[in-house]
C-alpha cells in the first residue's frame, strides 16, 4: 500500500503535466466537436439562408446522401416545415434512396408522397413545364472528387435549367472526399475552353461542388449563355487539405459501388476499365480496388505495376469472384459474374503521395504489354471517359506513359487558372 500511493500520485502529477503540453492540447482540440466540419444542409435554415427558401415553392435534387450529421434527412427536414413548401423531388443516377444502379424511373417518394422526377432515364434535365411550379431549386449530393461521376453532371443540367428558366438555385456544400488539393488527369479534345461542365474538367478537379457549381455558372458567360441565380452555401470548419475521414462526418456510400474512403481514393484510376474487358472489381465489396479477368497472370500483372514504381501505392498479386449484389443491393451486372477473376489488388501506402490520375495510364499500359491480342478496347466508353481518343491511341502505338502525360501540364495550367477564380477555402 504504501509503494502504490507515490506511485499514483506521480501518474497524477504526469498526466496534469502533460494536459499542459502544446501537443495534447492540439489533439483535444482536433478531437473538439465544435471542429467538424459544418455542412451547407446545417445552414440551409439558419437566419441567413432560410429567407431564401421561406413561402417559397422548392424542388430538391438529392439522394439518399443529402443528410445531416444525424443522418436526419434534407427532404423529411423541409418537408416538415410548415414554412417551405417541397412540391416535388429530382432523382440523379441510383436513385432518391441511392438503391437503383442502373437507369431511374419516375417515383413516388413513400416517405413523404412527394412526386420523384428521375434524370437519369430519357430525361436528363428539367423541362420548362416540370419547373412552372417552382421557384427555387436545392441541390444536396455528396460527389467524390472525379470527373466520371455523374451527380456533378446532373447538377449542371439543374443549374442549366434554372438559368434558362430564372430559378433560383441553391447548392449546399459537401467535402471533396479525396481533398480539394489534388489536380491532375488530361481534360482531352475540351482543353483551353470556359469550364462550364464536367467535359472540361481534368480528371480529378480538386473542387466541392459548390465550387464546381460556381465556376460552370461563372464561365457560362464566356459563351453568352444566360446564368443561374445561383447561391452556395458553404461549410465551415472545412479546408482544402482535409480528406473525408478527418472532417468528422459520417460516410454514407454516394452509390452502390462507393464503398468507402478507399473506394473513392482508386476510383480515378481504375474507373476507366470499364473501357475494357478488365474487372475493376465491380461485383465485390472491394470495388476499383481489383484489376482482373479469369485469364490474367496475377503475379505477373502486380510485377508489372510495381515495376513503374509509382508513388503512395503498390500492387499485389489477388483473385475475386464479382456477385451481382454487393452489400444488399442488386447493381447493375458486373464482368465476369460468378467466374473467378486472377489480377492485382491495388494497396494505397501514401494517399497524399498517390497520384491517382497518372496511375489510370500506367495501369492501361502493363495490361497492354502483357496481354496486347486478349485487351479489348470498347473505344466510345473508354474515349468517353478520358474525353478523347488520342490516349487510347498512343497506347495501342507503344507510347509510354511518361509520353502520354506530358501533355497534360499545359491544359492543366489553363485549368488551375481558371478554377482559382472559384476556390471558397483555404
Amino acid at each position: 500500500m504504501k509503494t502504490t500511493i507515490p506511485l499514483l500520485l506521480f501518474l497524477l502529477c504526469f498526466f496534469l503535466f502533460l494536459a499542459q503540453t502544446p501537443a495534447f492540447s492540439q489533439a483535444k482540440k482536433a478531437a473538439s466537436p465544435t471542429d467538424q466540419v459544418i455542412i451547407g444542409i446545417e445552414r440551409l435554415v439558419s437566419p441567413e439562408f432560410l429567407p431564401f427558401i421561406q413561402n417559397r415553392r422548392v424542388a430538391i435534387l438529392t439522394n439518399h446522401t443529402g443528410i445531416m450529421p444525424d443522418r436526419s434527412h434534407l427532404v423529411d427536414m423541409l418537408h416538415a416545415r410548415s414554412d417551405v413548401k417541397v412540391v416535388k423531388l429530382f432523382s440523379p443516377e441510383h436513385g432518391i434512396r441511392g438503391e437503383a444502379d442502373t437507369h431511374v424511373a419516375n417515383e413516388v417518394d413513400k416517405k413523404t408522397g412527394l412526386k420523384v422526377i428521375s434524370l437519369y432515364g430519357n430525361v436528363r434535365k428539367p423541362t420548362p413545364e416540370m419547373l412552372k411550379d417552382v421557384d427555387a431549386l436545392i441541390f444536396d449530393i455528396q460527389d467524390v472528387g472525379a470527373r466520371y461521376y455523374t451527380y456533378i453532371a446532373t447538377m449542371t443540367a439543374v443549374m442549366e435549367a434554372a438559368a434558362e428558366n430564372k430559378k433560383l438555385m441553391i447548392v449546399l456544400d459537401r467535402p471533396n472526399p479525396i481533398t480539394g488539393l489534388y489536380v491532375d488527369g488530361g481534360v482531352g479534345k475540351n482543353a483551353k475552353q470556359p469550364v462550364t461542365g464536367p467535359n472540361y474538367l481534368p480528371i480529378t478537379h480538386g473542387m466541392t461542388v459548390g465550387e464546381l457549381a460556381k465556376m460552370f455558372n461563372g464561365e457560362r458567360a464566356a459563351k453568352k449563355l444566360p446564368q443561374a441565380e445561383l447561391m452556395v452555401v458553404p461549410m465551415r470548419h472545412y479546408s482544402r487539405g482535409q480528406w473525408f475521414d478527418q472532417t468528422g462526418l459520417p460516410w454514407i456510400k454516394p452509390s452502390p459501388n462507393m464503398i468507402n474512403l478507399t473506394t473513392a481514393t482508386l476510383y480515378p484510376a481504375t474507373c476507366v476499365l470499364e473501357g475494357t474487358n478488365v474487372s475493376e472489381g465491380r461485383g465485390t465489396m472491394q470495388p476499383f480496388e481489383f484489376i482482373g479477368a479469369p485469364w490474367i497472370d496475377g503475379e505477373k500483372l502486380a510485377k508489372q505495376l510495381n515495376s513503374y514504381k509509382l508513388a503512395g501505392i503498390t500492387f499485389k498479386a489477388a483473385s475475386f469472384k464479382p456477385d451481382s449484389v454487393v452489400d444488399g443491393i442488386r447493381i447493375y451486372p458486373p464482368k465476369f459474374v460468378g467466374q473467378t477473376c486472377y489480377g492485382a489488388q491495388a494497396i494505397v501506402t501514401d494517399r497524399k503521395a498517390f497520384e491517382s490520375a497518372k496511375a489510370t495510364v500506367y495501369i492501361m499500359h502493363a495490361l497492354k504489354t502483357l496481354y496486347p491480342t486478349q485487351l479489348e478496347w470498347k473505344h466510345s466508353r473508354l474515349d468517353g471517359l478520358w474525353k478523347t481518343d488520342a490516349t487510347r491511341l498512343q497506347l495501342q502505338a507503344g507510347k509510354s506513359p511518361q509520353e502520354i502525360i506530358a501533355p497534360w501540364a499545359e491544359e492543366l495550367t489553363y485549368f488551375k487558372r481558371v478554377r482559382a477564380k472559384y476556390l471558397l477555402y483555404p
